[in-house]
């Protein structure tokens, strides 16, 4: 008879072992399955591939070699059976462990992180409120130079080289009288003031026309990244090929028409053009400010123990998410580790406050919802899944691939929930 026994042992809070147990009958069925499976790759001299009676397998492997490969048919199983006994629902991948195997039986241990219990003292009547939202003069003329600046042309200057101008140039950098790598180029554009060069390049370039040649005496910083320049004194030999300035622009009739702004054709709409972006812009930051701000205010007043393994979860899709974003910058997690000389576990250590944050906010919203009891319906899940398909021009079907079904809508869409109740409970 096959005898199954499931034992359940918590270790610490939150973090509990479950071991699941298969004995004979069980066992010897999983291990023959398992030879039925391997034996179809096994050639044994004398036996056709796959045809090895197990006799003969089992004298020339021996047993041992199937209890992986039984392990791997079992596995599922055994989980599934761990929490079915256990009723334990866990937040993380679970660990496994193989704590004992032989020919008589395999015993399961799974470790299972579940939801820690979180208390919270006090998250009505906090008093948070949104920061004013303010324009000022000054930042709409602010904005205003900088659409004259992008707008502007460059022109040949004929006087001397000053801060802001475009100095056409070809250089060569000597290291004790020998030219060194990658410091040669002609007719090189470079604005003056944007600190693209080594400390006292551009600045050296102040003052001198087209056709002058100076050498610049210059010192690499310590810190740059050729190992072989960092903190040597170099010299860069330069000559002025051309230099150009800046053409300023008008608000005028013709900078309306390069700027192609529905509407936009005197100064008054554009400056109420501009003061609407910047409200909009100050008006989101001041948003997550607010509800950082809300949820700091009511973490403060939770009690919870919370697991290392769901902070190193969290963790770990943080850095998935920055890999992600350096990749659209065409550059790998190793080259950023080398251009910043740090390591996985720097960026790992830089992540891990974040980390903690995000999962105690989720599990305090969790409770919130729960005390509230804030739900949704079908109907409004399906219409939110719409709404964001269209919102991004995508088929709903793809968009909750990419999201993570209706089951991630529904989660974000309750939060939101909390979220805005969670305003209202703790208005100034």
């Amino acid at each position: 008879m096959t005898k199954e026994k499931e034992t359940k042992e918590k270790t610490k809070k939150n973090v509990h072992k479950v071991k699941v147990r298969y004995e004979k009958d069980k066992w010897y069925k999983v291990l023959d399955d398992a030879f039925n499976t391997k034996r179809k790759d096994v050639t044994v001299a004398g036996f056709r591939k796959g045809k090895v009676p197990k006799d003969v397998y089992l004298k020339k492997f021996g047993k041992e070699s199937l209890y992986m490969d039984a392990v791997d048919l079992l596995v599922n199983e055994a989980y599934t059976k761990a929490l079915d006994d256990s009723k334990l629902i866990p937040i993380v991948k679970p660990k496994l462990d193989i704590t004992s195997i032989d020919d008589n039986h395999v015993e399961f241990e799974f470790t299972f992180t579940t939801k820690p219990e979180l208390k919270i003292k006090k998250y009505k009547g906090l008093k948070v409120g949104k920061e004013e939202v303010k324009v000022s003069q000054e930042e709409i003329d602010h904005e205003i130079g900088h659409i004259l600046e992008r707008y502007s042309e460059l022109v040949v200057k004929e006087g001397k080289i000053a801060d802001g101008d475009v100095a056409i140039i070809d250089f060569e950098g000597f290291k004790d009288g020998v030219a060194f790598e990658g410091g040669k180029s002609s007719n090189f554009e470079l604005k003056i003031g944007s600190k693209s060069f080594i400390p006292g390049f551009e600045e050296g370039l102040i003052g001198l026309k087209k056709g002058d040649k100076k050498d610049l005496k210059l010192t690499f910083p310590e810190d740059y990244q050729a190992a072989d320049l960092a903190g040597a004194k170099v010299v860069f030999k330069v000559e002025i090929k051309e230099v150009k300035e800046r053409k300023e622009r008008k608000l005028d009739k013709e900078l309306f028409e390069d700027l192609a702004m529905e509407g936009i054709n005197t100064k008054a709409a554009l400056e109420k053009e501009i003061k609407k972006n910047i409200e909009a812009r100050k008006d989101m930051e001041a948003e997550n400010k607010y509800v950082d701000d809300l949820l700091d205010a009511v973490a403060k007043n939770v009690e919870v123990d919370i697991p290392e393994e769901l902070v190193e979860e969290e963790s770990q899709r943080l850095m998935g998410r920055f890999s992600e974003q350096l990749s659209l910058q065409g550059i790998t997690l190793d080259l950023y580790y080398q251009f910043t000389n740090t390591s996985e576990e720097d960026l790992k250590a830089n992540f891990e406050k974040e980390a903690y944050r995000n999962v105690l906010y989720r599990l305090m919203l969790e409770e919130v919802a729960s005390l509230e009891k804030i739900t949704t319906t079908k109907k409004e899940v399906e219409k939110q899944a719409d709404d964001l398909a269209k919102k991004y021009n995508m088929d709903k079907e793809e968009f909750l691939n990419n999201f993570g079904g209706l089951e991630m809508i529904e989660y974000d869409l309750k939060i939101r929930r909390v979220i805005d109740l969670l305003k209202d409970l703790n208005k100034k």
